[in-house]
């Protein structure tokens, strides 16, 4: 059974940090590439961070590079998102998905979804 599980969201502060991560079982988690997306509420979805898990090529929407980093453990099968300054516009909720890897930083396509996690910036 394929699972993606969020976790690490939460409330803080303008300029405070985070980490989330995605935990994935029931797949071959080596051969996937992992984008991090989020939705805030009247809006559409947005791709904020991906990497590939055969070239560890990473990607960055603008609005969050050099605030945000991404990685992964292939070992313990998940990967992290470490969001730093963070600002209420960051104020969504955050999903991880799973998509055949092709070795650019980001899947063409993503196959499975986690159920996401909330992360709410406000003072």
């Amino acid at each position: 059974q394929v699972q993606l599980v969020e976790s690490g969201g939460g409330l803080v502060q303008p300029g405070g940090s985070l980490r989330l991560s995605c935990a994935a079982s029931g797949f071959t988690f080596d051969y996937y590439g992992i984008g991090w997306f989020r939705q805030a509420p009247g809006k559409e979805r947005e791709g904020v961070s991906c990497i590939s898990g055969a070239t560890g090529k990473e990607y960055y929407v603008e609005s969050v590079k050099g605030r945000f980093t991404i990685s992964r453990d292939n070992a313990k099968k998940t990967v992290y998102l470490q969001m730093n300054s963070l600002k209420p516009e960051d104020t969504a909720v955050y999903y991880c998905a799973a998509g055949s890897d092709n070795g650019s930083a980001c899947p063409k396509t993503y196959y499975y979804w986690g159920q996401g996690t909330q992360v709410t910036v406000s003072s």
